[in-house]
């Protein structure tokens, strides 16, 4: 009789412990769990063509004591989610991409959003903009490679300007002109800021003007200028550019501390992605033998983010054929792992970051259904 005492002493134990840490975790109202998300990975790095953020939302108030995660959202996923009584989906890749014109039990899609709204679930979707964050689905892969520098194989660009506007226009005035009511009359242009200062230009003193304008501004800008052939003529307007994220970007280009070879590379990946096969092409002139110094990658579908990349090998989900032919006509290797075993694990090292990021102040569980569709038979 003992052995069963003691077993149903631990068994009430974890229950107790179960129920104190449930209790522990409070709500978040949505919109204040959505401002959150953004600060944790800005949904400005996502892509224009990409469809992120807060999918489907359930009449306001609406709190969230429990958050799901997901790489797919399927029927099967929104049942377990269902189950767990989940109030925010976050679904790596979006559920909803194209429009929809009707809402109905016709489609899985239409029934997933049918199902959210009737049992009060949020579904919100990151997808490029967690590819791209410092600390996203991208790094996380080139965790498995080994100790290597990474940098973004196509850096993003910060959300704003470094300084106001988008023109910069630059001009000199000479002694012959009124610079006070040439300054005067810029500033009174909407959306322009002013700067002026001495110059010498053909050993003759003059004031530089510099002014930043908006697109919109720029328009009126030009128009006053052209007014005065001296000054149009003179005059210099550069675009400026937003500044480039050193860290931030799609896809990774890693440079490993030391050469490995390929074949000791492939069980890495193998390693770190949980696969017991990969899919492999081999470089023109390359073998299993041969050094890998530097690696692309991408997560999920790599061709358009990995084509033109020099590198000793390309790590991606999918790629098609033809790009396939033209990286290993380059003597690049090019391993393959399916779409979504690229990116599911890195659910994991989310949950742990969310978790400190919001302070452990909700719920957050990973699904056990979620899976790739394609199979080794």
């Amino acid at each position: 009789m003992l052995p069963s005492r003691v077993r149903l002493v631990r068994t009430t134990v974890r229950l107790v412990h179960s129920l104190i840490c449930n209790s522990s975790s409070s709500f978040m109202d949505l919109k204040a769990l959505l401002s959150s998300l953004n600060d944790f990975a800005s949904l400005s790095f996502a892509e224009s063509w990409d469809n992120v953020g807060l999918l489907v939302e359930p009449s306001p108030p609406h709190t969230v004591n429990t958050l799901f995660l997901t790489n797919d959202l399927t029927e099967e996923v929104m049942k377990e989610a269902l189950q767990k009584k989940a109030d925010l989906i976050l679904s790596y890749h979006p559920p909803i991409f194209q429009p929809m014109k009707r809402i109905t039990w016709k489609t899985w899609k239409e029934r997933l959003v049918i199902r959210a709204l009737e049992n009060r679930v949020a579904i919100y979707s990151p997808h490029t903009a967690y590819d791209a964050a410092p600390q996203g689905v991208n790094s996380w892969l080139a965790k498995g490679l080994g100790v290597c520098t990474s940098r973004p194989i196509h850096p993003s660009k910060a959300p704003n300007y470094p300084t106001e506007g988008t023109h910069r226009v630059e001009f000199n005035i000479d002694h012959t002109q009124d610079v006070d009511e040439v300054i005067s009359t810029v500033k009174g242009i909407s959306d322009v800021s002013v700067t002026s200062f001495s110059a010498r230009t053909d050993d003759e003193e003059q004031t530089r003007i510099s002014l930043n304008c908006s697109q919109q501004a720029l328009m009126h800008v030009v128009a006053f200028l052209s007014q005065n052939r001296q000054l149009y003529q003179k005059t210099e307007i550069l675009s400026l550019e937003k500044p480039l994220l050193l860290h931030t970007g799609m896809g990774r280009l890693c440079v490993l501390d030391e050469s490995v070879s390929l074949a000791t590379m492939i069980e890495r990946i193998k390693k770190h992605l949980k696969l017991s096969h990969v899919r492999l092409a081999l470089g023109v002139g390359r073998t299993l033998e041969s050094q890998v110094k530097v690696v692309a990658l991408c997560a999920g579908s790599g061709s358009s983010v990995l084509r033109g990349t020099e590198a000793d090998l390309y790590l991606t989900g999918e790629m098609s054929h033809h790009d396939i032919l033209d990286a290993a006509s380059q003597g690049i290797n090019v391993i393959l792992c399916e779409h979504s075993n690229t990116e599911r694990g890195f659910l994991s090292d989310l949950r742990d970051m969310l978790g400190a990021h919001l302070e452990n102040k909700i719920n957050i569980i990973l699904s056990e259904t979620d899976r790739d569709p394609l199979h080794v038979v």
